[in-house]
């Protein structure tokens, strides 16, 4: 019994942890004891799916866990930046339907999102919100980086995923001391400037989108060869053929991540940082330091201020520069 007493402990009222539980089943004696305390740690609703399993299960004489997987609603219309997804072609729900699916059964990287969402999307959103960019291009964000400061295969950097080469063309300094493709504020301004002026040469947002991913020349190309600017009737690399669907399915999966079955809690969700900003205007030899001086660490001033690459900053005459330090 201490055993099936621990597991209701280990899985109150959410449902998680069923697969396990078939494995005691497997081994245990059926009594009233063990329905009270599952019930007790899963909840009746999930109990009574646990024993009709467990019924079939037990009438074809096999223990061993069972599991059914299930293909996620299709929304019966969806949008991007205002524009509509032409859903009612076969070609373009299936696509959207693939891409709902993988990242559906994604359920760690899904719900880190989400976690990550409660603590990023205010700060993407307001610089948004102030370049006159959709709102919805948080999630081209989300699908670019995860909300995560990584660098992919191909050297993109930061939540925005810019090139070494891009990034001063839209305002971003790069170079051995400071990568402002680490700063999400700045990234997220030059993102902007980069679809407004896509959205101005191509007409439409999911073009622009779609450019993110290709480039501006590559996306001229296709659409002048076939002769059309509109993402939904072009033929494009693979990568950019799906880039929008997934974008899409990610907006579908993170709004109505309650009814897809992905529990975020209020007090599982990530917290914005606390900071306080301070203006540098001259150089800092020692960031380790300085970081000390300021009643911080400097694994804290790092992870605060992620474009500081080096362990000092060098402030040029009549530059300088905002950084964040801890205020908890």
């Amino acid at each position: 019994m201490q055993a099936t007493q621990g597991l209701a402990a280990d899985n109150k009222s959410t449902g998680a942890g069923i697969g396990p539980v078939f494995m005691y089943l497997g081994d245990m004696k059926w009594n009233l004891r063990n329905t009270i305390a599952l019930c007790a740690g899963i909840g009746i609703g999930a109990i009574s799916v646990l024993l009709l399993a467990f019924n079939a299960a037990e009438e074809k004489g096999d223990s061993r866990p069972h599991y059914k997987w299930y293909i996620p609603e299709t929304p019966k219309s969806m949008s991007f930046a205002g524009e509509q997804v032409p859903l009612e072609r076969r070609d373009v729900r299936e696509q959207l339907e693939r891409e709902l699916l993988i990242n559906y059964y994604s359920h760690i990287n899904t719900l880190h999102i989400l976690r990550m969402s409660t603590r990023y999307f205010p700060l993407i959103e307001a610089r948004l919100r102030a370049n006159g960019v959709p709102d919805d291009f948080k999630y081209l964000c989300v699908a670019e980086s995860s909300l995560i400061n990584q660098v992919s295969r191909a050297g993109a950097v930061g939540f925005w995923q810019f090139m070494k080469d891009t990034a001063p063309r839209y305002g971003l300094e790069v170079n051995d001391e400071v990568d402002e493709r680490y700063h999400v504020l700045k990234a997220t301004d030059a993102a902007c400037r980069y679809l407004k002026e896509a959205k101005e040469k191509f007409g439409s947002w999911t073009a622009a989108a779609a450019s993110y991913n290709c480039g501006q020349g590559g996306f001229s190309s296709h659409a002048a060869f076939q002769r059309t600017n509109y993402y939904y009737d072009l033929l494009l690399p693979e990568e950019t053929m799906r880039y929008i669907f997934r974008i899409v399915a990610l907006k579908y999966l993170i709004t109505s991540a309650d009814r897809a079955g992905f529990i975020l809690l209020r007090q599982n969700e990530y917290k914005p940082l606390r900071t306080k900003t301070v203006t540098v205007s001259a150089t800092i030899p020692d960031l380790a330091q300085y970081a000390l001086d300021n009643g911080t660490s400097y694994r804290m001033l790092k992870l605060s201020n992620p474009w500081l690459r080096a362990r000092a900053l060098t402030v040029k005459p009549g530059k300088t520069y905002e950084m964040e330090l801890p205020a908890e």
